[in-house]
């Protein structure tokens, strides 16, 4: 091998990073102890930044394309070493190739459940997850910040840091919201933009930002989700005397079907079940009248269902009219309020409802006006 070949093997004249992984955000080019050739092609790709380090300090940033180094395209790293007048020797200085692409399919989530209080359910736990996008918007800010002299940085070396920040930022606007629980799955878009724009500048300081947050899920513990789905499932069943019926109907089928002796002394059991059952569904009819449902007792007499109000945006009860007279009586019932009792199908307004109209009448009529 010749002098000259062996020289320019020596001397780098192109540098440029392909990178093949889905994790790397920056790489240090290695130059294997050599110099960069003056005038060497350096090769920035779409998607990528090119950083020049000397001897520590943070020189030039070269954005997408080719770029010659000399003098010219180096002001920083010239002034750094004194090249007042140019140079063609080669020099020696750090290149850091940092991804500004964006990094996918980052998840997020609470290691630990969030207390808030909930306006139905009272204080319960919340936990929730989702995905982020992660980039690289200022190079020299990250190179400072986070990655240091890191020869090789990924994204598992920064997500634990990003994740604890989403989530106590999550955490914060959670609790102080004030939306009820259930109303959050409605919601989640709202909530995960309006974190991601509050945490901009926490971001920043790291010359990151995260251009989609997503909430994936927000989940309650699980004794309190099968809690739910109990109310859930007596709401679909609506009247359970009618349900119980029909469950002994379809029993009393499913054993006729029964050619043995068994299956025919559960369907007589059933059968006689079943019509005293509805024998005392007639009987209860017949007592209760038009004012009580099925199965159900007709009221006491002299009594009447106990009444509520709502006071402050409260629900406050169960009252007697007695009492509520009394309330009318202090202003504390006006007839705006809304009031309710078993057997109304909503809230309404109290000169709405004509048993009220004599509790209002009790009310003292307004001041004149002074003077």
């Amino acid at each position: 091998m010749s002098i000259w070949d062996r020289l320019r093997g020596e001397l780098i004249d192109i540098v440029q990073w392909l990178d093949d992984t889905n994790d790397t955000i920056v790489h240090r080019f290695d130059r294997r102890n050599n110099e960069i050739k003056y005038g060497a092609q350096l090769v920035v790709r779409e998607g990528q930044a090119a950083v020049f380090v000397n001897e520590g300090q943070l020189a030039d940033v070269f954005a997408p394309g080719t770029h010659t180094l000399q003098t010219q395209n180096l002001p920083i790293l010239s002034t750094l070493k004194g090249w007042k007048y140019g140079f063609e020797s080669p020099f020696k200085a750090e290149v850091y190739f940092v991804s500004t692409r964006q990094f996918t399919d980052l998840k997020w989530g609470t290691m630990n459940p969030i207390m808030v209080r909930d306006p139905e359910f009272g204080p319960v736990r919340l936990r929730a997850f989702g995905t982020y996008t992660l980039r690289v918007s200022d190079p020299a800010t990250f190179i400072r910040q986070v990655v240091g002299t890191d020869g090789r940085f990924t994204t598992d070396e920064i997500v634990n840091q990003l994740r604890n920040l989403i989530v106590s930022e999550f955490a914060d606007i959670i609790a102080s919201s004030k939306i009820p629980v259930l109303d959050m799955a409605g919601n989640q878009n709202e909530l995960a933009e309006f974190i991601g724009n509050k945490m901009k500048g926490d971001f920043a300081k790291y010359g990151v930002e995260v251009p989609k947050l997503l909430i994936e899920n927000i989940s309650l513990p699980p004794e309190v989700e099968a809690a739910l789905d109990k109310r859930t499932s007596m709401g679909v069943v609506g009247n359970l005397d009618a349900y119980t019926k029909y469950q002994a109907a379809e029993a009393l089928r499913d054993a006729a079907k029964n050619p043995g002796t068994a299956g025919s002394m559960i369907g007589i059991g059933l059968g006689a079940s079943m019509a005293g059952m509805v024998g005392q569904s007639a009987g209860a009819s017949q007592a209760s009248g038009a004012q009580g449902g099925p199965g159900s007792p007709p009221p006491i007499p002299g009594m009447s269902p106990p009444w509520f109000i709502a006071v402050g945006g409260q629900q406050a009860g169960p009252f007697e009219l007695s009492l509520l007279t009394a309330k009318a009586r202090s202003g504390e019932l006006r007839p705006d309020t809304l009031v309710w009792k078993q057997g109304m199908a909503n809230w309404l307004p109290a000169r709405d409802v004509p048993e009220l109209a004599s509790v209002l009448a009790a009310a003292p009529p307004p001041l004149p006006p002074q003077g």
